[in-house]
C-alpha cells in the first residue's frame, strides 16, 4: 500500500482523518479482509509514514464507527465491510467529516426534537407533517430526496424555537446533505423495505412531536440519526 503525502499544516483535514479513509479504503477493496487481523501498529506506522498517536486516531475513528475492533493482547480485526457504493457517493476525503457530522446531529437534533414536542405550534406542526408527506411522494417514485430529507429534519430544528438550534443546522447543511445523499443512494440500492424502515423513523418522531412526548421524539430522533450512521456503513 502506498504512503500517503503529508498536507501542509493548515489542511483542514487531519492526517488522522487520512490515516482512517485509507485505511477505509483498504478494507473496503479487500486488502484487509472482514474478520481479519490490521498489521501490528508499528508497521501500520511505516505503511503510512505517520507517527503512532495519528494512526491511533485513525484507528479510534475506525472502532467508533464499529468497522474494527480490538481484542485484548491480539490486536485490531475487521468486523465490517462496508458496501463499495460509499466511495461512489461522495469523496473520500469527506467520510470521516459525514461520520462526525451524524455523531454530532444525533445530539444536537434530539434535544431540538424533545424541545419541538413541547414547544411546536400547530403551524410548525403541520410544516412537519408535511415534510414527512413529501419524503413519501418521493419514495414512492424512488427519488433521492435529499432536499426533503433534509427540509424534514429542519422543520423539526424550527419547531424547537430556538434561535441556535436552526442557525446550526443550517450552517451545516452542505455536509447533513452530503450524508442524506449516501444513506439515501444506499437505500435505493436495497429492496423497497430499507425506505419504509427509515420512513418508519420519521413517523415515530413526527408522532412524539404531535403527542407532545418530549422523551419519545429525543429517543426516536438520537436512534434515527444512529441508525442512518450505522447503515451508511452497512456490510455487503
Amino acid at each position: 500500500m502506498s504512503k500517503i503525502k503529508r498536507l501542509p499544516t493548515n489542511h483542514q483535514q487531519s492526517l488522522g482523518a487520512i490515516v482512517y479513509e485509507q485505511i477505509l479504503t483498504a478494507i473496503i477493496d479487500g486488502v484487509y479482509e472482514l474478520n481479519s487481523k490490521l498489521p501490528a501498529e508499528t508497521q501500520l506506522c511505516k505503511e503510512f509514514n505517520v507517527s503512532r498517536p495519528i494512526l491511533r486516531e485513525a484507528l479510534a475513528r475506525l472502532r467508533e464507527d464499529d468497522l474494527i475492533m480490538s481484542r485484548r493482547g491480539s490486536g485490531s480485526y475487521v468486523i465490517k465491510k462496508p458496501d463499495s457504493n460509499v466511495l461512489k457517493f461522495s469523496p473520500l476525503s469527506s467520510i470521516s467529516d459525514i461520520q462526525r457530522c451524524f455523531e454530532f446531529r444525533a445530539n444536537l437534533e434530539s434535544e431540538a426534537a424533545g424541545l419541538a414536542a413541547s414547544r411546536r405550534t400547530s403551524t410548525q406542526l403541520e410544516d412537519i407533517i408535511q415534510a414527512y408527506e413529501r419524503i413519501n411522494i418521493a419514495n414512492a417514485s424512488s427519488k433521492l430526496a435529499t432536499d426533503e430529507d433534509f427540509s424534514f429534519h429542519y422543520a423539526i430544528i424550527d419547531a424547537a424555537n430556538n434561535y441556535f438550534y436552526s442557525t446550526v443546522l443550517k450552517s451545516l447543511e452542505k455536509s447533513v446533505k452530503e450524508g442524506i445523499n449516501i444513506t439515501r443512494n444506499l437505500s435505493l440500492r436495497h429492496s423497497p423495505s430499507r425506505l419504509e424502515l427509515v420512513q418508519k423513523e420519521h413517523f415515530a418522531i413526527v408522532t412524539a412531536i404531535q403527542n407532545g412526548d418530549s422523551t419519545a421524539a429525543r429517543e426516536a430522533m438520537k436512534s434515527h440519526l444512529n441508525n442512518a450512521r450505522t447503515r451508511m456503513f452497512d456490510g455487503v
